[in-house]
Order: C-alpha cells, then structure tokens, then sequence
C-alpha cells in the first residue's frame, strides 16, 4: 500500500463537481453498507444526498431510521443537521419503475394494455437483465428530477459486475430487436392475416415456437409488443442517455471488492471495462480486510509461544489466544498476497482498504464508523 496511491473518499465526496457516485462489484463484498456510509458521510460533510439501495437487508433500513425503504426517496433523520446537509434514502422496485416508464411514456389507455399483459409482467418481474436496466432508470430519473447535489448508487447483485454497465443496451436491443418486431406481426396485420404478410419461412418458426412456448404466449408476446411499439425509441434513447451520463466527469465509479480471489477477479474486470470505456474511475476499495492489533508479533513467534506453553501443559487460556493470533496472521498475508497481486496489475488505480468491522451496522452510529474506515480514519 505504501507505493499506491491512497483513495481519498473524503475529497471525492466534498466535490461539487461529482453529483453521482455508483459502487460496484461482486455480490456478497458489502457495496450496500458502503454505499449507506458514503451517503450519511457526505450529508454529514453539507451535501443534498439521495442513495439508491438495491435490495437491502432490513437491519440496513433500521440502520437509517427508517421503517422501510420503497420506490420513493424518504428523508433519514439525524444526518447532516451540523453542516446544513440532507440525506434521503430509497430501495429500488424495478417493476414499479418499469410501470412509471411505461405510464409515462404512453397514453392511458396503451399503458393499461401494456400493464395488464401477461409477458409485460413476466419480464418486468423477473426477466434477466431488468433490475440492472431499471437501476439506470432510476438512476436517469433521480437525476432528471435535480432535487439531489449527490446521487450514490448500489449496483444489483448481479451474477457478474459487467451485467450493470452492459444492461441498458442489452435491454434496448430486446426491445428493439428484430426478433420482437417478427412476433409483433399478428398484432399489427390482425389475427391470422399475419400468414399473408410474412414470409413462409418465418411461418414455419412460428409454428415450432407455438409447439415450444404455446399459443397464449406468443398471442401475449405479439400483443405487447403491438402495444409498446410506440415505446421502441424511447428505450434505445434512454440507454444512450444514461451510458453517456455515466462516461462524463461529473460521475465516479468505486469498485468495492474483498480481498478474496474472485471479488478481486470481477473488480479487475470492472476496471478493466471502465477503462476501456472511458469511464471515471475514482479507485477501489478493499472492504473487509483482516488486521491484527499487535502485528509486529509474527505469526511464526507465535506458534513457537503457543507450543511451548502447550508442552509446559500450563496458560491453555495464553495458548489459546496465541493460536487465534496466528489464524489471524496466516489470513492477513494471503490476503496481502491477493491484494498485492490485484494492485501490481492495475498500479494505476487508487486503493483504500477497510478492516473488517466487528459487529452488525445497526444503526446511524455503526454507519459513521464504516465511513470513518472508508475515509482512512479507523484501523
């Protein structure tokens, strides 16, 4: 770490340059506590602070004040009253968001076709890739609405970290893809007519879709799509909106990683993608790392200590302690050895690591220590 450049949170907070801040990562490294203890830390410092969760544990929500955190953003108390800041909290409801796209963007009428369609619900429930793309709508409209100086978002849980940046045209392209456009055609040419529009060729594949996926659902399917046409636009243009948003100066990416061999793979992979997409990347952090509050003892001191007073057959308390030093010890440096590995590729990349904390983030209190760690003051 000497060598390596230091994140400085507290700098990148207090910039009012930077209004959005998204933390990212592997699933299980703590970005969602991270990205609570960034947003009470910068309301604490002065700034106008709404955080975006995604799908928080309940304790986090109690943490903030709060008895539940929804769709719409709810002010969190006891924050910022000293500096004159503000911090609002919220959880996102993709398909709440999905249905404010679509109630927005038709007319009342079309919306409430779209909304009471099968596939409709089905893909804006559970289909791969919505959550993410909904996060950056959300995100889009947090931005759009300007109420916020700071918007901190915790990227979904996501089988790979790459599946948040690549959402919004992955999405666009379903929506506006050709194979859609195909299965729109009964809607569009009325019932069986459709045969008579289309070539032969694609009669024959829709009839093995209709053995595969039965009738009802393509008879769905082309009836959405007849009723989001007008929509199709809309989605491509949101998504290059919000990706180009991403890339400008005002935004800073911090990759949240723990000092484990596949955390640190997709946080290498994040850095790697931002880069190559010109994306602002502020640093990453190491969240969780294993520290020993007597470090010069020497895992091998020790052990020797322990085994000598093992065979004395005296101080098994003594012994005892020593051998949990030596666990702690024999962590540390694997996880000195990862880190340093990760740091050796990415030299240019600025790094703050966070001891892992003892005890559950419980309330505004615990959240102040997990900023304090994040900003370099703890451990």
């Amino acid at each position: 770490m000497t060598a390596h450049a230091a994140l400085d949170v507290d700098a990148l907070l207090s910039d009012p340059t930077i209004q959005i801040v998204v933390c990212c990562g592997a699933g299980g490294v703590g970005k969602t506590t991270a990205s609570a203890a960034l947003a009470v830390r910068a309301a604490d410092a002065g700034r106008t602070v709404v955080v975006l969760t995604i799908d928080p544990a309940r304790r986090l929500a109690q943490a903030l004040g709060l008895t539940r955190l929804d769709n719409v953003p709810r002010v969190v108390q006891g924050v910022g009253s000293d500096s004159g800041g503000q911090l609002w909290a919220m959880q996102l409801d993709m398909k709440r968001t999905f249905d404010e796209i679509v109630e927005e963007h038709s007319t009342p009428q079309r919306s409430r076709q779209i909304l009471s369609n099968p596939f409709y619900q089905s893909l804006s429930s559970s289909f791969a890739g919505t959550q993410e793309y909904m996060a950056m709508e959300k995100l889009g409209q947090l931005r759009t609405r300007g109420d916020w100086d700071l918007i901190i978002v915790d990227t979904p849980p996501s089988r790979s970290a790459l599946d948040f940046l690549d959402a919004p045209q992955r999405m666009a392209r379903f929506l506006d893809g050709r194979m859609l456009r195909l299965l729109a055609a009964p809607a569009k040419a009325g019932g069986r007519a459709y045969l008579k529009v289309v070539g032969v060729g694609f009669t024959v594949f829709a009839r093995v879709l209709t053995r595969i996926l039965g009738t009802q659902v393509l008879t769905d399917v082309s009836a959405f799509v007849g009723a989001l046409d007008t929509m199709f636009g809309g989605f491509r243009e949101r998504a290059e909106a919000t990706y180009e948003m991403l890339c400008q100066p005002g935004t800073a990416f911090l990759v949240v990683a723990t000092p484990e061999p596949d955390a640190l793979r997709e946080a290498s992979y994040f850095v790697a993608r931002l880069y190559a997409d010109s994306m602002p990347l502020a640093g990453v952090i190491i969240n969780r790392v294993h520290r020993s509050a007597v470090a010069k003892l020497s895992g091998q001191r020790a052990e020797t200590a322990a085994e000598t007073l093992e065979e004395m057959g005296d101080q098994e308390l003594t012994a005892a302690v020593l051998r949990i030093h030596v666990e702690l010890m024999f962590t540390a440096r694997r996880e000195q050895r990862l880190t340093s590995r990760f740091t050796k590729a990415h030299p240019e990349v600025r790094l703050r690591e966070v001891p892992v904390l003892t005890g559950e983030v419980h309330d505004l209190t615990a959240l102040r220590t997990v900023g304090a760690a994040l900003a370099g003051e703890a451990g």
